[in-house]
């Protein structure tokens, strides 16, 4: 039995997209649906509105198809498709996401201790991801994770670079001070 290159067959699939080809659109809804949902669960509050993030990622996904240039990875540009849609979503049905510029002179982060960080599963830090505010944790997602600068945060969430980088520090301090209490239970836990 003999196998195509994957971008090879990506980019079959993506012409058979192009052409209205339903059997090819769910082929590639199949493909990447698992993957993009963790994308979605990132910025969602639950499941089921993770799952309608997806929906409507992917109905821009097939709407948009024929501008993929082929340029990059196929599963980069859908990534980038749910990144936008998640927020979309958000603003749509959160009316309220708390972002602002906050003062950071004399604010510390908590120190974590490196067993303590280690220690945490992927898991275990998307969970503690999911309990931050939906501002914090949208600039946590698409910084930290996804991979945008403040500049390109900025313009998708209609906020100043500055902003951007007051609510990731928080975001971040929330984060360790959660950790430090999820160490300091498990120690109190062992002893």
């Amino acid at each position: 039995m003999m196998f195509l290159e994957p971008k090879h067959t990506i980019n079959e699939l993506v012409s058979r997209c192009i052409a209205g080809q339903r059997k090819a659109q769910e082929q590639l809804y199949k493909q990447f649906a698992s993957k993009m949902l963790g994308v979605c669960m990132r910025y969602a509050t639950d499941r089921m509105e993770a799952e309608d993030m997806l929906q409507n990622g992917f109905i821009k996904v097939f709407a948009k198809i024929a501008d993929y240039r082929g340029d990059g990875s196929f599963e980069g540009w859908v990534r980038r498709i749910m990144v936008h849609s998640a927020i979309e979503y958000l603003r749509r049905h959160h009316k309220m996401l708390q972002v602002v510029d906050i003062n950071e002179t004399g604010h510390e982060e908590p120190a974590v201790n490196a067993t303590a960080a280690s220690s945490l599963e992927a898991k275990d830090l998307l969970e503690l991801i999911k309990t931050l505010a939906p501002g914090y944790r949208m600039v946590f997602n698409l910084y930290a994770i996804d991979g945008y600068s403040h500049k390109e945060i900025a313009g998708i969430m209609g906020i100043t670079e500055g902003a951007s980088k007051s609510q990731l520090s928080r975001a971040r301090t929330i984060l360790k001070e959660q950790i430090l209490k999820l160490d300091s239970k498990r120690y109190e836990y062992a002893g």
